[in-house]
């Protein structure tokens, strides 16, 4: 969708496109422990898988790692993508495409809320806090269906 608006210096018109900006979480599985997930230190409130905005001439992968260590001092290997999630109501702020890997921390001992988090916490798979941000609950359930549908030899 374009929108066309005046350039406040000349005044000619300039055509604005209306994307979705993209977005990265990162699902952080502790073996025997559960999901790292942060408490928002900034609006909206609540808990949220480290994630955040992918910068400009960044990959998402590069973008996932990153926001992984700012917001949890871990760092992660990324194991596989869970999903594309992309419904315009996902984040109240704007319209936002969130690529959401899950990871592996190398050093679950670097475990620290940093950055944006006020908090963080490790919760066991299906046991999770309230409020969720996003649509997190919605991937968090993906995550915990994908492990139920994985059993071990």
């Amino acid at each position: 969708m374009a929108l066309v608006k005046p350039c406040p210096q000349c005044g000619h018109s300039i055509v604005h496109y209306r994307n979705p900006v993209p977005t990265v979480d990162t699902l952080i599985h502790l073996p025997g422990r559960g999901v790292v997930l942060i408490e928002r230190l900034n609006e909206p409130y609540g808990w949220a898988l480290p994630g955040g905005f992918v910068d400009y001439g960044e990959s998402a992968e590069a973008a996932a790692i990153r926001e992984a260590k700012e917001e949890t001092g871990l760092t992660v290997e990324l194991t596989s993508l869970l999903g594309v999630y992309s419904h315009p109501s996902r984040d109240p702020r704007q319209h936002t495409l969130s690529v959401v890997y899950i990871a592996q921390a190398l050093d679950p001992d670097e475990l620290a809320a940093g950055d944006d988090a006020k908090n963080l916490s490790v919760f066991p798979v299906g046991q999770w806090p309230k409020p969720l941000c996003f649509d997190h609950e919605r991937i968090l359930n993906d995550y915990a269906t994908l492990l139920n549908r994985v059993k071990p030899l």
